[in-house]
């Protein structure tokens, strides 16, 4: 039947058999174009898990491996050949009665304690910024730009210039405080000893905060403003509307920024390593820069694998509990719209 069509569009067309054949060859990439549709996106994505294996996966492998080796300076030019270690140095790492392990038991505590902070004060200013941020006003696109220049900025340039910034004799910060302003009877060490840990929460807070807020900005304008007005006309004030209409119509976005500030916060490495060099103060010795000491200063880079492979496996659980419980809540909410 189809043979018999096409012959008759070939004679009334006049063109004969160059006429069937060009409909042939319209015919004929049906099938290809299935495959393309189909295989396109796994091609597109074939280079990203390439890159993914040999920049991720492959070290992360092989850190494992390093990490039951007694892998020390004598064995660096051919790690295969270090001693065979077993789980030995995982107890050595969490005998917390032992100094290695009570050292990294409070570089472990010190790293909660900052996260927790750090991701607090990020997600606040965040959230209160990308709310002032929705009211039209004259110099609103200029202070957007201003807001995320943190996040624009290298980040050695940027500590490298909060590291000048907290110096005892010359550095601005005791400069505004203890000559200016009078807060303080003598100059500051912000780079050693307690205050430490403020230097390093500020710097945090400091380059993480504009994440956060160009995050909820784009969350925000998924909020009908018709929801405002109805609150407004029912004599709901502004923390009111914060507190049922806005919170509540961010937790998906806040859900997702929270677990990525968090991550991103635990495993921080060049803001203490820039800030304090390779030998970070006791009150601000985050796991990351301890685990590069055990491996890098001390030249144990078993231990410091043991370490490494230890926290990867805290913030896998981490996540998976924080997914899990954030899903049920989600659809435990949806339930009772419902």
């Amino acid at each position: 039947m189809t043979a018999t069509v096409t012959e008759g569009r070939t004679d009334r067309a006049g063109g004969g058999e160059s006429v069937g054949k060009g409909e042939a060859r319209r015919s004929l990439p049906r099938i290809p174009d299935r495959i393309r549709r189909g295989g396109l996106p796994y091609l597109l994505l074939l280079p990203a898990v390439v890159l993914e294996l040999l920049v991720h996966l492959i070290p992360m492998v092989m850190g494992i491996v390093m990490s039951f080796r007694q892998l020390t300076q004598f064995y660096v030019r051919n790690w295969g050949e270090a001693p065979w270690a077993a789980f030995d140095n995982y107890k050595v790492a969490v005998d917390f009665h032992a100094p290695l392990g009570e050292a990294l038991l409070h570089s472990f505590y010190v790293t909660c304690v900052f996260t927790v902070i750090a991701v607090g004060l990020s997600w606040l200013f965040g959230v209160a910024a990308a709310i002032m941020m929705q009211e039209n006003f004259r110099g609103r696109g200029l202070l957007r730009a201003v807001f995320l220049t943190p996040y624009a900025l290298p980040v050695y340039a940027a500590v490298i210039t909060w590291a000048f910034m907290f110096q005892r004799d010359n550095g601005l910060i005791n400069h505004v405080l203890h000559d200016q302003l009078g807060l303080t009877d003598e100059p500051s060490f912000w780079l050693i000893g307690d205050n430490s840990f403020i230097a390093l929460v500020v710097v945090a807070v400091w380059k993480s905060w504009p994440f956060a807020f160009l995050i909820l900005m784009a969350g925000l304008q998924n909020i009908p403003r018709e929801l405002y007005e109805a609150a407004a006309i029912d004599g709901a004030g502004i923390w009111q509307q914060i507190r049922r209409i806005t919170l509540p119509s961010l937790q998906p976005v806040n859900q997702v920024l929270v677990l990525v500030l968090f991550l991103w916060t635990f495993n921080d490495f060049n803001t203490p390593y820039v800030l304090f060099g390779r030998a970070a103060p006791e009150a601000a010795d985050l796991i990351s820069i301890h685990i590069y000491q055990s491996s890098f200063v001390t030249w144990n880079f078993g231990s410091g694998s043991a370490m490494s492979v230890l926290l990867l496996l805290f913030l896998l659980v981490v996540t998976a509990v924080y997914l899990l419980l954030t899903s049920r809540t989600s659809r435990g909410r949806r339930s009772a719209d419902a």
